[in-house]
């Protein structure tokens, strides 16, 4: 389980929250930074990410990707 370090949990909020994804790890999850500049663990199963990108991230899913670095 994640450790909240946020104003906004990017686990358990009801609020959606923009992060960057820093890695791409096995079984659809990725390492992102968040505002804060803190590290989480969340699930990009439902997204097509790269690394640079900015998703949206719900309840520890990434639901939408905002925009990235265009290569």
């Amino acid at each position: 389980m994640n450790e909240c370090h946020d104003d906004v949990c990017l686990t358990c909020s009801d609020t959606a929250v923009p992060v960057v994804v820093l890695r791409l790890l096995d079984d659809a999850l990725a390492v992102v930074r968040t505002d804060a500049g803190t590290e989480e663990e969340v699930s990009v199963a439902l997204v097509s990410s790269r690394v640079g990108d900015t998703v949206l991230v719900h309840a520890g899913e990434a639901i939408a990707v905002l925009g990235g670095d265009p290569r």
